[in-house]
C-alpha cells in the first residue's frame, strides 16, 4: 500500500550508526581537528570578532571646529574671519595661507596679461583653445599677433595669478578645536570627545592623546607634507572603538590624520588646493566692480567613524552551538 507506506516512513524517527575505531592514530588526527575547530571559535569567532557581542556601526556625529591664531599675508595681518574659508565652525573648512588679488575689476574689455603665441594659429579653432587655456575671460577675436598677447571680455583689468606673492608661515601655529559629540542609537548611548575643562592642552600621540585642540604644525609634522604654498588637503579621523560592556568612562575617541591628495601629489597639473572667490562694490555712478582673491589653502575635513559593541545572549548561544556542532558534541 504505497499511502500506508509513507505515512509510515513519515512516522519514523532516525538516528545514526556509531562507529568506535579503537586507532592511535585516528584518535589523535581527531582530537587535533577538534582542538583546532576549537581554537578557531575560541580564538577568532568569540576574542577577534567578538561574535558574542552585537554591534552598532550607524553612528551619528555632530562637529563643530574652531581655529585661533594670527597670520600675515602680504603685509596685512590676518585674523580667523580673514583666513578661514567658509566660516568657522563646519567639519570641513579651509585655512587660507596664500591670497593673489586683483583689485578694482571692471566688467569689458582687456588684453590678457600673459603671452599664449605658442598656443596661437590663424584661424578662429585657436580662440576657443586661447580661451579654453587662459580662463581669463572670453576671447573677443582681436589679438596682437606679434607679442601673443589678445584681448578679451569679461572682468578687468585680467588677473595675474603668477606674480609673487609672500605666504602665511604663522599658519603653523594655528589650534585647531574640534568638539565632537556622537550617539549610538542602538543602545541609545551618548558621548562627546571633550574631558575635563583644561583647555590649554595640546594633542600629541604620546603626551596628551585626548586633547582636541591640535596644532596645524603638529600635523604637517606627523605627515610629512609641505603645503604652504600651493595648499593641500588633509582629514583629521575621530575614532570611537566602544565597548559597552565595560565601564562607559572607556568609549574615547583615537584621533589620526591622513593625506587625502596623496593620489595626487605627483601630477603635474591641479597641484594643491586653491579656489577663488569675489567681493562686489558699487562706486558713485552705479558701476558694478569687485576684489578677487585666489587663495591657496590647507583644506581640514572631519571624519568620525564608530563602532559600539554589547553583550547578547542569542549571538551567544547560536555560535556556541556552531561550535560544538562542527566537533560532534550536539
Amino acid at each position: 500500500c504505497t499511502g500506508c507506506c509513507s505515512e509510515t516512513c513519515f512516522l519514523t524517527y532516525e538516528t545514526n550508526k556509531s562507529v568506535v575505531v579503537k586507532s592511535w592514530s585516528v584518535g589523535i588526527i581527531n582530537r587535533l581537528v577538534q582542538l583546532l575547530i576549537i581554537s578557531y571559535f575560541v580564538g577568532y569567532v568569540f576574542l577577534y570578532e567578538r561574535a558574542y557581542q552585537v554591534a552598532d556601526t550607524a553612528i551619528e556625529s555632530s562637529v563643530i571646529t574652531k581655529v585661533k591664531g594670527f597670520g600675515k599675508i602680504n603685509s596685512k595681518i590676518m585674523d580667523v574671519a580673514d583666513y578661514i574659508h567658509p566660516p568657522q565652525g563646519e567639519g570641513v573648512f579651509s585655512i587660507i595661507t596664500n591670497i593673489i588679488t586683483t583689485d578694482n575689476q571692471v566688467q569689458g574689455t582687456c588684453p590678457e596679461v600673459r603671452t599664449h603665441l605658442e598656443h596661437f594659429k590663424p584661424g578662429f579653432s585657436s580662440f576657443l583653445s586661447i580661451s579654453v587655456f587662459s580662463l581669463k575671460g572670453r576671447i573677443t577675436g582681436v589679438c596682437n599677433t606679434p607679442v601673443g598677447y589678445c584681448e578679451i571680455e569679461g572682468w578687468c583689468p585680467a588677473e595675474d595669478d603668477k606674480k609673487n606673492t609672500t605666504t602665511m608661515a604663522e599658519f603653523v601655529n594655528f589650534t585647531i578645536f574640534i568638539k565632537n559629540s556622537i550617539r549610538f542609537p542602538l543602545f541609545n548611548v551618548s558621548r562627546g570627545n571633550i574631558q575635563g575643562d583644561n583647555f590649554k592642552c595640546r594633542y600629541d600621540k604620546l603626551t596628551d592623546s585626548f586633547c582636541p585642540i591640535f596644532r596645524v604644525g603638529y600635523i604637517l609634522n606627523e605627515l610629512q607634507q609641505d603645503v604652504e604654498k600651493l595648499g593641500g588637503e588633509i582629514g583629521i579621523k575621530v575614532e570611537w572603538i566602544c565597548n559597552l560592556d565595560e565601564a562607559l568612562d572607556s568609549c574615547v575617541p583615537r584621533y589620526s590624520f591622513t593625506k587625502l591628495n596623496s593620489p595626487f601629489e605627483k601630477n603635474k597639473v591641479s597641484k594643491g588646493y586653491n579656489f577663488r572667490f569675489a567681493k562686489y562694490y558699487k562706486a558713485l555712478d552705479g558701476t558694478d566692480f569687485r576684489t578677487l582673491h585666489k587663495a591657496f589653502a590647507v583644506r581640514f575635513e572631519v571624519m568620525v567613524t564608530g563602532t559600539a559593541r554589547k553583550f547578547s545572549l542569542i549571538p551567544t548561544v547560536i555560535n556556541v552551538m556552531a561550535a560544538l556542532t562542527s566537533i560532534g558534541m550536539v
